[in-house]
């Protein structure tokens, strides 16, 4: 599955999650970026204005655009590197200072709008620039701008030039959504879980991708990381609840999401492969670190590793996780289901005055059935395609008020055929083989009958399981030597008619309680 759990309440977690908050870059995307556009300022050409970028880019920093501009950048033998400003999220910009031959030049590159207000530029280049921005970003690129400014030696006193600049162009990238992430989206819809995309791309890139991977249902409902942290402070956490996307969003808002969500009583899963990311990693509920990317501190903290940095992996655990929790769940139901009437007509009905109904053996043969049932029976994973659907509870409870009362109305109805069953074999003259032989085999009948509508006949254990307790049941008690060496006497078809009703009439009640609870289900979150 690709995801590397490194705590063991990871599986349980995982499986509750209700809102998994994601990174784009790296993890819905590929996080590998090409460089598909240059937009050059007038008399600046476009391998000036690559050569420019490469100033401002660093090759140990494995960042992708980084990466990207030095690849493709020319030759840059005629720059001497002086220093560099590395980026910030505060900044948002990255400035590189080298010598130029006899001169003194200052590049950065960042986020448009931070370097157009580093430009001298009248208002309506300002608002070209900006056309220009949106445009790249509305079609899904990653689009960041740069410039440059000459400096003074003499009077540069070795801080970053904040004014001054002049622009040499756009430069626009693509990052293709990885495969699978669309579709595992749809499987998130599905189960009732919310995803938020979180990225420091612009707005109109972050609503582009969004809208190709279907988040929002096509039409993705986006803020910015400042509106949506003054939002929380203002209103609480309750607007998230609409929200698919939030751009231009720092770490540190990554961790007021996550804490909003969690006032809402959300079950929250977040990603991260950075030390910024070391907060939110910790205060999530599912902490997911990636294997491929991440640093050390985010792998450290995590409770999950993804080897694939593929959201479709995050899916996939979650799946996995669930169905654990339900071939669990399925497993204490059998046994809780058949133990209630076995204990109960084992201990009230010698207190009421008949002979003992189970001896030893009979016990040793019961538990025989019911324990293998149990450990085999419920232990199917779905397929890759199948998310369990589950409504958002966010206190753990390990059955929900159905399935607690289809354990007492399954338990006392066995309770009751096998006691009525007992009891009118007996008869007046007390054969107690047949009246044991009649209570055993409505026990192990409806054993087959519970686990055959547990487990709905999904596996060949199950069919292997449920056909022998039939056939071992029918061989110990019909053969006449061997059910004397068991006390037993063999049983007429009336008898058998009664125990296989009282069978299925065991069966229906979990089959009716699952159809019931299903229809309870949302199936989907409520968008205005």
């Amino acid at each position: 599955r690709q995801a590397l759990v490194r705590r063991g309440g990871g599986v349980e977690n995982i499986g509750r999650g209700s809102a998994i908050c994601s990174d784009k870059t790296g993890t819905i995307t590929e996080g590998r970026l090409h460089l598909t556009h240059l937009l050059a300022a007038p008399e600046v050409s476009e391998q000036r204005l690559l050569a420019l970028a490469a100033v401002a880019s660093r090759h140990e920093t494995n960042d992708p655009i980084d990466s990207a501009i030095l690849a493709a950048a020319p030759a840059m033998a005629a720059f001497s590197e002086l220093t560099c400003f590395p980026f910030t999220e505060d900044r948002k910009r990255e400035t590189g200072v080298v010598h130029e031959g006899e001169t003194l030049m200052a590049a950065t590159k960042g986020a448009p709008e931070a370097i157009l207000n580093l430009c001298a530029l009248s208002g309506p280049e300002a608002n070209n620039w900006a056309a220009q921005t949106q445009e790249f970003a509305a079609s899904g690129h990653k689009v960041i701008a740069c410039a440059w400014r000459e400096l003074d030696p003499q009077k540069w006193a070795g801080g970053e030039p904040d004014r001054g600049f002049r622009l040499a162009g756009l430069i626009a990238f693509e990052d293709p959504v990885r495969d699978g992430v669309p579709e595992a989206l749809q499987r998130c819809q599905r189960a009732n879980i919310h995803v938020i995309m979180v990225t420091g791309d612009h707005p109109a890139t972050a609503t582009a991708v969004a809208r190709d991977i279907g988040l929002g249902k096509g039409a993705p409902r986006v803020i910015e990381g400042d509106e949506m942290m003054a939002r929380i402070e203002q209103e609480g956490g309750t607007f998230l609840h609409d929200v698919d996307v939030i751009a231009r969003a720092v770490p540190a808002q990554k961790l007021g999401l996550v804490r909003a969500l969690q006032a809402e009583r959300e079950i929250v899963a977040v990603t991260g492969d950075g030390v910024n990311d070391v907060p939110a990693l910790q205060a999530a509920d599912i902490g997911i670190a990636m294997g491929e990317r991440g640093t050390r501190s985010a792998r450290e903290v995590s409770a999950i590793v993804l080897l694939d940095d593929n959201f479709r992996s995050i899916v996939q655990a979650i799946a996995e996780g669930r169905q654990l929790f339900r071939n669990l769940q399925l497993s204490f139901q059998y046994l809780l289901m058949i133990h209630l009437p076995l204990v109960i007509t084992a201990a009230v009905i010698p207190l009421v005055g008949y002979p003992l109904l189970y001896l030893p053996i009979h016990i040793v043969w019961l538990e025989m059935i019911i324990h293998p049932t149990a450990l085999l029976v419920f232990q199917d994973l779905p397929p890759d395609d199948h998310l369990v659907r589950r409504k958002h509870e966010p206190r753990l409870r390990f059955f929900d008020r159905w399935q607690w009362l289809s354990i007492v109305l399954v338990g006392t109805t066995i309770l009751v055929v096998v006691t009525a069953s007992y009891v009118r074999s007996l008869g007046a003259g007390y054969e107690v083989e047949h009246a044991r032989a009649m209570a055993l085999v409505a026990l192990t009948v409806a054993s087959a009958g519970i686990t055959a509508s547990l487990s709905k006949l999904r596996s060949l254990t199950a069919k292997l399981i449920v056909g022998l307790t039939i056939l071992v049941s029918v061989v110990l008690v019909q053969v006449p030597g061997l059910a004397a060496l068991l006390h037993l006497k063999p049983l007429h078809f009336d008898d058998w008619a009664i125990a296989v009703a009282g069978g299925l009439l065991a069966a229906v009640i979990p089959a009716v309680q699952r159809q019931f609870e299903n229809r309870h289900l949302p199936r989907h979150r409520a968008h205005p």
